[in-house]
Formats: structure tokens, sequence, C-alpha cells
């Protein structure tokens, strides 16, 4: 902020009203009841409320007005309305005389002197649009300084780069011209939300780091906390779930908060642009690892191609991720792009497959996959093997599947279904079904579709019609076809364990 700029809010601070101006107005008759010490408490405005939980409802510097039926009965309620009140950033209480407030206790008197909370009693008959419109009056120099540092807050945005290098930039200078030290986090883990981001200060961390995730954090658009002595306000981003704007105020009277909230908007569009850089460069690896997964691309394009997604050529893995909410899916990118991790991915047949730097941590994978996801790594590979890593990858998939896990590496852990690696489930599957998958490239047919669903549906033939809208007749036949191309007994168990056994590996080879 420039010198002139911080001139000229020291000056529209100067002329907000005080609490001690407002009791002075003689035409209001209000007289003060506690919280003396708070008389130079600047009012931004004058706010009504007859909700329960009146400290809700601050935004900062306003004068909260009530009736009475905010005011609980007991002492210990009065207190902590008095200390929810201060640590929201309130700057008075003002009770309207002879309505609905209960008697007001000895102990609330001295927490609204304590803290301070000025406490101040509005005569009866004063309509509190009086009160409201005093405030408002003198308050004609600091809307006019609204508008603005609004103004001048969308004007970073339009200064600002697309790229996600600018981030930080833009950050500061809306710190500076807020006057305040702005954080933006991810709500779940508090790390910062870009990778070249500010991580929050120790005490914040310290303080908030059990409750990360939960709504006690997170749960309201906009909040005023008091932490160690400090104001430090926690607000959502617009259309960003997960980011949370943290602000720290430097000075006194706290930055505005239709100010804060145009800040926060302005942060919400550029964190928009960033992802839309990120997923031009998330289609473009999509479309590489479909050709490279394919076979349609030599060593040397590969190279290159993996060089301009940041993944190394060599020392690479590709990890195959399966979850039960599809669009989690679809931001993993994303979140790894968020902690620093590079990787190209292409989501194919509901499962996401990455090649990512060998030496990427596993708990790091977990936590941007999400705790419903499961999670097959194949062992290190370079660019002449990576068909092979996905093969891996998949196998890897079924194990952890299979036995329950949510992260499983080829070739570490418990084997699946008694075999030592794919080389041997493909060989199972071909020597099983091959003669089927040939059946069906030279004849049309639904012989594979048939099977899986009769095993499915218990070997019922009525069952297998109804899920596959076809005449009884019909599936016997194909099951009966499948017993001559495979030359196995299909009313045998041990056959039908060794087809269940394939169609296992086959479906998890081929997602």
């Amino acid at each position: 902020m420039s010198k002139a700029a911080k001139f000229l809010r020291r000056v529209a601070q100067a002329l907000a009203i005080t609490v001690a101006e407002l009791i002075a107005e003689p035409q209001l008759g209000l007289t003060l009841l506690a919280g003396s010490a708070g008389m130079d408490n600047r009012i931004t405005w004058a706010h009504t409320s007859d909700l329960p939980r009146l400290w809700e409802w601050v935004t900062g510097g306003e004068l909260m007005m009530t009736n009475g039926l905010s005011i609980p009965a007991d002492a210990d309620g009065q207190v902590a309305l008095a200390e929810a009140l201060m640590d929201s950033g309130a700057s008075a209480l003002a009770i309207g005389e002879k309505m609905h407030a209960p008697p007001l206790t000895h102990e609330f008197l001295e927490a609204c002197n304590r803290l301070p909370l000025p406490l101040i009693n509005i005569p009866y008959p004063l309509p509190f649009i009086a009160i409201a419109r005093s405030v408002a009056e003198s308050s004609l120099l600091e809307e006019s300084r609204r508008l603005r540092q609004t103004a001048r807050v969308y004007d970073l945005l339009r200064t600002a780069g697309a790229s996600e290098d600018h981030w930080q930039s833009l950050v500061q200078r809306l710190a500076s011209e807020l006057d305040a030290d702005l954080f933006v986090v991810d709500r779940r883990c508090l790390h910062p939300w870009h990778p070249e981001g500010q991580a929050l200060p120790v005490f914040l961390a310290e303080e908030w780091a059990p409750l990360s995730g939960q709504v006690g954090l997170a749960g309201k658009n906009f909040q005023w906390h008091r932490i160690r002595g400090r104001h430090v306000l926690t607000m959502d981003i617009p259309t960003h779930a997960n980011a949370l704007l943290v602000v720290l105020p430097n000075s006194e009277p706290h930055p505005d908060a239709v100010v804060l909230l145009h800040a926060a908007t302005v942060l919400g569009l550029q964190l928009s642009r960033i992802v839309l850089s990120l997923e031009g460069r998330h289609r473009l690896a999509g479309e590489f690892l479909l050709q490279a997964f394919d076979g349609r691309l030599g060593t040397a394009d590969m190279e290159s191609r993996l060089a301009a997604f940041e993944v190394p050529a060599r020392d690479f893995v590709v990890a195959s991720i399966s979850a039960d909410d599809g669009d989690r899916l679809a931001n993993v990118h994303i979140e790894l792009w968020r902690h620093g991790v590079a990787s190209a991915s292409l989501k194919r047949n509901n499962r996401l497959h990455m090649v990512v730097p060998a030496d990427m941590p596993d708990d790091v994978l977990v936590h941007c996959a999400g705790a419903d996801a499961v999670i097959g790594i194949s062992g290190k590979a370079d660019v002449t093997g990576i068909q092979r890593a996905l093969q891996e990858s998949l196998w890897a998939l079924g194990s952890a599947r299979a036995n329950k896990l949510g992260l499983a590496r080829y070739a570490e852990g418990p084997s699946w279904l008694g075999l030592t690696g794919f080389e041997e489930g493909a060989a199972l599957v071909r020597r099983l079904l091959g003669p089927v998958f040939d059946y069906e490239q030279s004849q049309e047919g639904d012989l594979i579709v048939t099977l899986r669903t009769y095993l499915d549906s218990q070997r019922s033939w009525q069952k297998t019609a109804s899920a596959l809208f076809a005449h009884r007749q019909t599936i016997i036949y194909r099951i009966r076809k499948i017993g001559e191309l495979t030359g196995l007994d299909m009313g045998e168990t041990s056959t039908v364990a060794q087809l269940w056994f394939a169609l296992q590996i086959h479906e998890a080879m081929h997602q």
C-alpha cells in the first residue's frame, strides 16, 4: 500500500464514529453500562439481530443491537456471549431497554469490563434505526474509501498474469492493499493451496492442526477467531471447495468485511485461471499416455513428451487408482501439482493411470487420491517399459482390492490369487479363455459377458437371462458353447472356479 493510500485510510478510519462519540450524541440518549475501556472502538456498521448466536453475524467492527432475546438468562451464558462477540471483532453491544432482556448479571458486566466490550443501554422507546442512521451518516467517507479500494482489488486481478507462477505475487499485493497477512490453504491439511504459497504461521498451525478438515474450522463462509491475543479471519474462496483464506490484520481497525469478500472473489478467479491452465496440460498428458500405453510412440518421442510434463523419463512408476467417487479422480493431478509432484495422467474405464516420479512418497499419493481410493503402483520403469509398468500397476491394483488394502506395490506384500505376477495371470487367462476370445473376434457373440453374468448370478439360467434381456435357451446355448471352445465341463465346480479366477484377472488387467 502506498504512503498516500495509507494516509487516506487513516483519515477515513479517524472519521469513523467511535463508541464514545455515538454515546455522546444527545438525541439518542444512550448510556454505557460496562466496558468503558473500549470507548475508542471504531464502529463500521450497526446491525440488529435477536438470534441466539449473535456473534455469528459479526464481520468486524459492528455495533450489535438486540431487544434482549439474544441474551442468555444465566451468568455463564452471558459471559460466553460477551467473549464470543469480542472474539468475533464486534465493537460494542447495545440492548433495548424495557424489552425482552433478562436481568444482566454481575459476571456479565465484569466480563464486558475485562474484555473490554462496551455495553450500551438503548432507552425505550428509541427506534434502533435512529442509531443505525447515525452510524451510517458518519460512515459516508468510509464508504467512498471502500469503493475505491474495491476497484483497486479488482485491478490487481487485471494486471496479474494467468500463469500459476504469478499466484504469490497477487497474494502479496492484496496483502499490502489490505494491510494484512494473507494465506490460502487447503482446509483439510492446512498446507498452502499453491505449491509456492506461504505456509501458515506456527501458532496458527499448532492451534488448528487438530481441527483440520472439521466443521469447527471451516464450516462458515466468514468467521473471526481470537487466537493467542490476535484476531484471525477465515473465509471461503468462491468456487474452490477446499481453499480457505486466512487473514491476519496488521492494524486496527480490521480490513473492511466487504472488501475482504471481494478479495476472496479475486483469489477465486485467479485460482480458476490456474486450474484452467492445468487442465489444458492435463488434456495433453492424457492424449500422450493413451498413445504411449498403446505402443504408438517411439522412445525419443516419449522421453521428450515426459520432459514437457516434468516427469523423469527414467525412474518413474505408473500408479493406477480407483475410487467409489469417480469425480474425485478428476482432481488428483491438481492435488499432486499443489504438493509439488509432477505427473502425467489418463482416465480410462473408470480408472486413473498416472506416471509419477519413482521417489514420490506413498503418503502424498494417498492424501491426494483421497481416503476411499485404492491404488496399485508398478515397479520402477523407464519409457521402454511403460506398457509393462501399466500392467504391473493394474495387477497391483487388483491385489490391493482383493486384499482390502488402500495401496499395493507390484511384487510386494501379499500375493493375489496365488500368482506371483501378471505374466502368470496373463498365461492363465490365455489358456482358459483364449479360445473364447478368438471365437468372439471371428464371430459376433457375447460369450464373455454372458459368462461373467452367469457366474455373478450364482449360475442361475433365469437370473442371467433377465439380466441380459435374453431368452433362457439363448443363455444355455452360450454357456454350452463356452464349454465346447474351452474343452471344459461347465457342470464341474472346479471348472467354474478356474473360469472365475481367469475372469477376475482379465477384468483387472483391462481396466
